[in-house]
């Protein structure tokens, strides 16, 4: 498929995807399109064809990925903005950039923030460069601007979260959160369970990393971040690479200085095949536009939560629309989620199931009969 959806409808872009009816677990995983596949075959199919031009061709891809990045966080992807971003293999990588760089102080985590956004933290405080400091949510499972304000020291660094919370799908006011910490400490946002399927400030971050293999549907190695001149700043070049200096193809066997942009968070070259697909997949949402995108979720968010609630469920998630994103987390009363899931199963709907709770996750693609299959299968459970 290679013609993009034109600027008039939603449903060219659902077009694109294959997955079948039933598949509510894009907060997992997001299938990508046929698009991003085709390409990313392409590319692989090319450098099985090398020549002595195919490497030098194929690394363009990179540049093209950083220009789709940085417009879908609206920035000018033509001017000096585009410095700003840079592309990563996963979301883990950005963060340890972020915890192994921060030289000291204390950090702000939720407390039951998902583990890529702890390791890293607890790993650079064994060697001593800064202290985590949980922050318990609210009693709603909200970390909120008040209850970060509420936590602030002298000795606080840096605010680290999720953009949307794994669990709930509750979505975090980063310009709220941006306001109350101040100009001078570090926010860093794991933005991979939003990017893709809600619109939010995201450069109120002052390093926002993101893995494309979720709600971006660009496949497993794909992701970017984006640094601001207080992270540039701020952050120690602990983890620059060979690729992230200045330089970097003069081999001359000196050590040459951090490049200064957002390029020094580079370790080494990433796969350009990979970052072919990103490109993809970012420049396939660009062209259906995020604004219908999350719409479609919205509607699709809202029927599964009366689903849910129509066979007796308790919803987990935000129900107003200005808190969530594309989540539907939720149980059924006395009785086990492990059952649930294997009736959804049985139904042809692909669930996170977890020991305490059920997650559902729509997106641009999901159909009305994969909510009629939801339905279907709680209300086995009720005749059983």
């Amino acid at each position: 498929m290679s013609a993009l959806p034109g600027p008039g409808g939603l449903s060219g872009y659902a077009e694109y995807f294959i997955e079948p009816d039933g598949y509510l677990d894009y907060g997992r995983f997001g299938p990508p399109s046929a698009d991003v596949v085709e390409t990313t075959t392409g590319l692989l199919t090319q450098s099985s064809h090398c020549t002595s031009r195919t490497v030098d061709e194929l690394m363009g891809q990179e540049l093209r990925a950083r220009q789709a990045s940085a417009r879908l966080l609206g920035l000018d992807a033509a001017s000096a903005e585009l410095s700003r971003v840079a592309l990563l293999p996963n979301t883990s990588t950005g963060l340890f950039h972020a915890a192994l760089g921060l030289p000291g102080g204390e950090v702000l985590l939720p407390r039951y923030e998902f583990p890529a956004n702890l390791y890293p933290w607890q790993r650079a405080a064994a060697l001593g460069r800064v202290q985590p400091v949980p922050l318990t949510p609210d009693r709603h499972g909200r970390i909120t601007p008040d209850l970060v304000r509420s936590a602030l020291t002298r000795q606080t660094a840096a605010v680290s979260l999720s953009a949307v919370d794994y669990r709930t799908g509750f979505r975090a006011d980063l310009a709220g959160i941006r306001e109350v910490i101040g100009p001078d400490r570090l926010l860093v946002v794991d933005a991979i369970q939003g990017l893709g399927a809600t619109e939010l400030p995201w450069t109120a971050a002052d390093l926002l990393v993101t893995g494309g293999q979720k709600w971006l549907r660009a496949g497993w190695a794909t992701g970017f971040l984006y640094a601001s001149d207080l992270a540039l700043e701020r952050l120690e070049p602990v983890l620059t690479g060979w690729t992230g200096v200045e330089d970097p193809a003069v081999f001359d066997s000196r050590e040459h200085p951090p490049a200064q942009d957002a390029r020094r968070f580079s370790v080494t070259n990433l796969s350009p095949v990979a970052a072919g697909g990103l490109a993809r997949a970012l420049e396939l949402i660009e062209r259906a536009g995020m604004r219908r995108i999350t719409a479609h979720i919205a509607q699709r968010t809202d029927e599964l939560i009366d689903t849910v609630r129509s066979a007796g469920g308790r919803v987990l998630s935000p129900t107003a629309e200005h808190e969530r994103a594309g989540i539907v987390s939720f149980t059924l009363p006395k009785t086990d989620p492990a059952l649930v899931g294997r009736a959804l199963e049985a139904h042809g709907v692909t669930a996170t199931v977890r020991p305490d709770q059920i997650r559902l996750c729509a997106h641009a693609s999901t159909t009305l009969a994969t909510v009629d299959l939801v339905h279907a299968a709680l209300r086995s459970l009720q005749r059983s």
